[in-house]
């Protein structure tokens, strides 16, 4: 089994941090949040992966080569235009002839890839998606009205739950049938399309969360929770 990494968005909102680097080479401790991804992905069991890239992508290359200094076989799937996460993906169908794992590249997981891919063969899933169930705090009072309006509840700042999407599949790789070549295309789009299809859609919900990086604020957040796992292995 192989592993495509979507590495080539611009990080737009990481910027000045990502003027000079592509968002998956900014540092989370000593290494590049694609070198956690790739260590992670090689715990998994899978050590052949295919990184997608496209904005500033020599900095990866060079920084990776190919793969044999981190004790994995890395490929290379080259655009030249920003192509969204399917349209990115597409890139690296000639790479594909089984199922694979697919992950966003501005990300570091801590569940098991292992067990999502046991769970996506037993089910012979056509599509696996690594749900997170994620806990938050509305900051209001929430009210709640009958039809004619009387006040029947006040529900002041209460906890809702959702599973959200983790940015982690594990896929057959018909799915490529399902995405545009050389077109911006949302993986939203392309899990709809398969669901309207009547292909098996499954869910692996874990509550070990991830550390998604979209933002300045939430790349620091990154960098100090890493620090403070080092600290207490000391």
């Amino acid at each position: 089994m192989k592993a495509v990494i979507l590495a080539g968005g611009l990080g737009t909102r990481l910027r000045p941090l990502t003027n000079n680097k592509p968002k998956p080479m900014l540092p989370v401790g000593e290494k590049p949040i694609l070198e956690h991804l790739i260590e992670w992905t090689k715990k998994g069991g899978v050590k052949s992966i295919v990184i997608c890239v496209s904005y500033l992508r020599k900095s990866i290359e060079d920084y990776f080569e190919d793969g044999s200094k981190f004790g994995v076989k890395i490929e290379y799937a080259i655009s030249n235009k920003p192509l969204a996460t399917a349209g990115q993906l597409k890139t690296a169908e000639e790479f594909i002839d089984d199922d694979f794992v697919c992950m966003y590249g501005d990300s570091i997981f801590n569940f098991s890839l292992k067990n999502m891919i046991k769970q996506h063969v037993t089910k012979k899933s056509f599509v696996t998606m690594s749900l997170n169930e994620f806990k938050t705090n509305l900051p209001y009072g929430v009210i709640e009205t009958s039809k004619n309006g009387k006040v029947v509840s006040w529900n002041e700042k209460p906890e809702i739950k959702a599973n959200v999407n983790m940015g982690c599949y594990v896929m057959n790789p018909n799915i490529f049938d399902f995405i545009p070549k050389n077109k911006a295309y949302g993986m939203d789009d392309v899990i709809k399309k398969a669901m309207k299809k009547k292909q098996a859609v499954n869910s692996f919900i874990t509550k070990k969360g991830f550390t998604d990086i979209g933002n300045k604020e939430s790349y620091k957040q990154a960098c100090d929770e890493y620090e403070r796992k080092q600290e207490k292995l000391k």
